[in-house]
């Protein structure tokens, strides 16, 4: 992976009060407990840090994070 993945899991620690040691590509959202609402505002915020436009279906609780990281990477090279 580029960037993207330690830069998602620095949103993750400075924003949700994770460890970085916490996380990892394989973990689903729901697995870290991060609700519906934690979900909008890391979206938002990974909007913010990278740039892009995530639609509401782009990042779900079953996603994992390396499927976010994959998204994301789309959505840069599409832009």
């Amino acid at each position: 992976m580029s960037d993207t993945y330690p830069r998602l899991v620095q949103l993750l620690v400075d924003n949700f009060g994770f460890e970085t040691d916490e996380v990892n590509p394989d973990d689903t959202f729901s697995a870290l407990e991060l609700d519906s609402l934690a979900l909008v505002e890391l979206t938002l915020t990974v909007q913010q840090e990278f740039g892009v436009k995530l639609s509401d279906d782009d990042l779900d609780a079953d996603s994992t994070l390396g499927q976010a990281v994959e998204v994301i990477e789309q959505k840069l090279v599409a832009a």
